[in-house]
C-alpha cells in the first residue's frame, strides 16, 4: 500500500538492501586458498590437528586399511565423526594417499641407490617432473648442501640401475652431474607404539 501512495506522488520506492550477516568472526581466515608455486594448483590454508587428529594419522600410517569403524573405535569417537575427520585430513592435503609398505627386495626389485644431482640453477620443476617419470623412483626432494637433488630409486638389479643413471638421468640436459650411493641395507621406520611422541 505504502508503495502505491508514493507511486502516486510520482516517487520511487526504496528498495530494501539485502540483510548482511556480519563476519567478523571469520574475517581473519581467507575466502580463498593461497596460490601455489607457479604452475602448480593452489595449497589450501592448514587447519590445526587435535590430539584426536593426530591419534587417526597414527593409525593410517600404521594399518592404511583399518576401517572407519575400526578407528572410530580407537580413538573414542563416532564413526561420522571420523569419516569427517579422515575426509578433512585429505583435503586439507594432510593425508596425502593411502598405501602400503613394500619390501622391495622381496618384490623384485633387489638394487636400491640414493641418487645425489646438481642441476642447473632454477631447473627444479622441470627436472622434478622428469625424475617421476623414472621407473622405480620412489622419493624426490630438494635440498641444500653440495648438490641439489636426492633421488631413491629401486630397480630389479644393478645393471638396471646402471642404465637408468647413465641412460635415463644424465641424459636430462638440466642434470650437471649425479653421484650414486648404493644400498645395502635399509629399514622403514614407520609409527610404532614404543616411539609415542610421533605428531605430537
Amino acid at each position: 500500500m505504502a508503495a502505491e501512495q508514493m507511486a502516486d506522488r510520482g516517487e520511487e520506492p526504496r528498495r530494501t538492501a539485502p540483510a548482511v550477516v556480519p563476519q567478523a568472526a571469520s574475517a581473519a581466515v581467507p575466502t580463498t586458498a593461497p596460490a601455489g608455486p607457479a604452475g602448480e594448483p593452489p595449497v589450501p590454508p592448514a587447519r590445526p590437528l587435535d590430539a584426536i587428529d593426530r591419534d587417526i594419522l597414527r593409525i593410517l600410517q600404521t594399518d592404511g586399511r583399518a576401517s572407519i569403524r575400526s578407528v572410530a573405535e580407537r580413538v573414542h569417537v563416532s564413526r561420522a565423526n571420523a569419516y569427517a575427520r579422515i575426509n578433512r585430513l585429505v583435503e586439507d592435503g594432510v593425508i596425502r594417499g593411502f598405501g602400503a609398505r613394500v619390501d622391495h627386495e622381496r618384490a623384485g626389485q633387489g638394487a636400491s641407490a640414493y641418487i645425489t644431482l646438481k642441476i642447473v640453477q632454477n631447473s627444479w620443476r622441470t627436472v622434478r617432473e622428469q625424475l617421476q617419470a623414472l621407473p622405480g623412483a620412489t622419493h624426490i626432494a630438494l635440498v641444500s648442501g653440495d648438490f641439489d637433488v636426492l633421488l631413491l630409486v629401486h630397480t630389479p638389479d644393478n645393471r638396471a640401475l646402471r642404465e637408468l643413471v647413465l641412460t635415463r638421468i644424465q641424459s636430462i640436459p638440466e642434470v650437471l652431474s649425479t653421484r650414486t650411493l648404493l644400498v645395502f641395507e635399509e629399514t622403514d621406520l614407520g609409527p610404532r607404539p614404543d616411539r609415542p611422541a610421533e605428531l605430537a
